[in-house]
């Protein structure tokens, strides 16, 4: 199942590093991502596939938000169909 993971927040040290290990924990396997700092602020969105025997969404959800509370940022998950029909121009 795929899914769109965005990260925003002041930038500081170790982001990338708690999330991506969070998802590695959880049997996510990143296919893209993009991150950048604008002004202080730090942004990044990734889309990932949950491998067979990982978390359903809310529950992937809940654990990335725990690690984002501890870092100061928050992070998202949606449904990439959700993601797209939502950002539909």
């Amino acid at each position: 199942m795929k899914v769109v993971i965005t990260v925003l927040g002041r930038d500081r040290v170790g982001i990338i590093a708690r999330v991506t290990a969070c998802l590695a924990d959880n049997d996510v396997n990143i296919l893209d991502i993009s991150q950048t700092i604008l002004q202080g602020y730090f942004t990044m969105i990734m889309l990932a596939e949950i491998l067979e025997g990982g978390p359903e969404i809310p529950e992937l959800a809940a654990r990335l938000e725990r690690v984002g509370e501890e870092l100061g940022v928050q992070v998202r998950v949606q449904h990439e169909g959700v993601f797209t029909a939502m950002h539909r121009v």
